[in-house]
């Protein structure tokens, strides 16, 4: 099946006849409205103040509401479906409502985090809709004394780094560098940042949980039960329920960590770099995390003429003295010097890898902005378990010059990442893979016929680089969403169509996440194009 994104027009029909099987009264959206905020109101306290959570097109913030948190600019087209309305519940409560009320006026509710939703599934549908916006469900509630904290799932990282830092300069969480990105998101499809080598997935540092499930019920890790808990530490919690927030356990970090950046191109020996990374980046210290970028670029000795530019971003969990006996002996080809070498306390790197590597970090109070431009864009993901050899990596330069725009980004994997067993979350990528690679493209132009050459190019790198990556399946990571590996309309054969990116999602994981699913949804409420689908009735 196609990327639902190239297909608006057939999107817009959808919606059209899924407005026609609505009754008369829904015909209009301030009828959808009233409709809606009469039965919030019914299941809310009278001081609840119910009408300002509750937005209908009709608004005039409905629109800056919807495109607030909406970060790919390719699902905000005219003919992009809309909500019917968008609720931002401010207690737990009204999630409660929110659910009861849409399965009462039988409409498909969407929920939003905040985070990137690369392919728009929290705030798109084919249905009529209402999206559940968590983004005012923020509060963090940090113990030191326990080294835990309690995180809202409409919490952004960046807040939550803010939170652990006022509290303790020891202290971090290993989950991602982009600072926007929603905690309830980033956690429940397994979270991970430049710390997981260490000390592994978000996901593995999650201790308990709240969640709403499909009968309006708030249920911690107790209540619902070990195998519900499991299936939301990677299995991505918008297919069971609502996650209100998780508990997590901080990890401890030094008072200085080190980082820096090489920069090489093919023709500064880049290619001899990239195939060391393979094996030296996924095996040293497991407190040293390389992230390598590789990007078409233009050719600084031949002018006109593209190379390929390898960058590599590092994170070491200890001083520049001890990260330079690692790589001097592990690593020479990188030519690391300690001038190179920036030692700075961990909420400054979180600053630097940002964007903020410039030597002077502005308050961390900058972490607690959502600002984050909306860009046209595509992602997709790999997993690589045997190094990739030179000459095919020079074969590689070639499609990736000639393709011209799409880049790669390499993170590895090793350390903490080869001891949790692959069935301990759902997410299964652990011992066996040497690294995950995202694709990735950005463009500007707003045609949308630019927009189908661009999404070619990234499927035709992704085809290039079939021989050397993982097979049978072909695996994804879920957190970089992508419908082209395969989507469900959510109809009879939701599990056969489910099937097809579970399997690349999950592995193995699969099947237990169906029986999950089966059990506390059964009637598949909690759906989108990419959700875990039922058994077969």
């Amino acid at each position: 099946m196609k990327p639902l994104t190239f297909l608006p027009s057939l999107f817009t029909l959808l919606f059209i006849l899924v407005s026609l099987h609505l009754s008369p009264s829904w015909a209009a959206s301030d009828s959808v409205y009233d409709t809606f905020l009469q039965c919030l109101s019914r299941r809310s306290q009278p001081s609840d103040h119910i009408s300002d959570i509750i937005y209908s097109p009709a608004n005039s913030s409905f629109a800056n509401v919807l495109t607030s948190y909406l970060r790919n600019r390719r699902f905000n087209s005219s003919s992009t479906p809309k909500p019917l309305v968008i609720v931002t519940p401010k207690q737990e409560s009204h999630v409660q409502a929110a659910i009861l009320c849409s399965k009462d006026l039988g409409v498909h509710l969407k929920i939003r985090s905040g985070g990137h939703d690369y392919e728009g599934m929290s705030y798109v549908s084919v249905d009529a809709f209402f999206i559940l916006d968590m983004f005012n469900l923020r509060s963090i509630d940090v113990d030191i004394q326990k080294e835990t904290a309690w995180v809202q799932a409409g919490a952004t990282l960046g807040e939550l780094y803010y939170g652990i830092w006022k509290k303790s300069k020891v202290h971090g969480f290993p989950a991602g560098v982009c600072t926007v990105l929603g905690i309830g998101g980033h956690l429940s499809g397994g979270g991970y940042g430049n710390m997981l080598r260490k000390y592994g997935l978000s996901a593995d540092n999650v201790l308990d949980a709240k969640i709403v499930d499909v009968q309006g019920r708030i249920l911690d890790r107790k209540a619902m039960g070990e195998d519900l808990f499991w299936a939301i530490l990677g299995g991505g919690g918008a297919s069971f329920g609502v996650i209100l927030a998780y508990q997590i356990k901080l990890v401890p970090v030094p008072e200085k960590v080190t980082v820096f950046r090489v920069e090489r191109t093919l023709d500064q020996n880049a290619t001899d770099l990239v195939y060391k990374w393979q094996s030296v980046a996924p095996s040293t210290d497991s407190g040293l995390f390389m992230r390598l970028s590789l990007l078409p670029t233009s050719s600084q000795t031949q002018k006109g003429q593209l190379t390929i530019g390898a960058s590599l971003v590092a994170l070491y969990l200890g001083n520049s003295d001890q990260l330079l006996a690692i790589t001097d002996k592990e690593f020479p080809e990188i030519g690391l010097r300690k001038e190179n070498c920036t030692e700075i306390s961990w909420i400054e790197s979180v600053l630097w890898w940002i964007g903020f590597d410039n030597g002077t970090f502005p308050a961390p109070e900058t972490l607690l902005s959502r600002d984050y431009p909306a860009i046209f864009f595509k992602r997709k993901s790999d997993y690589v378990q045997t190094p990739i050899a030179k000459a095919n990596l020079e074969w590689l330069w070639k499609k990736m010059i000639e393709v011209e725009k799409v880049g790669l980004s390499l993170n590895p994997y090793g350390g903490r990442m080869s001891e949790i067993p692959a069935s301990a979350t759902p997410f299964p990528h652990r011992a066996g893979n040497l690294f995950k690679i995202q694709y990735f493209i950005d463009w500007k132009e707003e045609d949308p016929e630019a927009g189908k050459k661009y999404l070619a190019q990234i499927s035709r790198l992704y085809s290039y680089m079939t021989p050397f990556v993982s097979k049978n399946p072909r695996s994804a990571f879920l957190n970089y969403r992508d419908l082209d590996i395969g989507a469900t309309t959510n109809g009879n054969n939701s599990y056969e169509e489910g099937r097809v990116y579970g399997v690349k999602y999950f592995n193995d994981n699969f099947e237990r996440l169906v029986k999950v699913k089966t059990a506390v949804d059964p009637n598949n409420f909690f759906r989108n194009e990419q959700s875990i689908p039922t058994l077969p009735k």
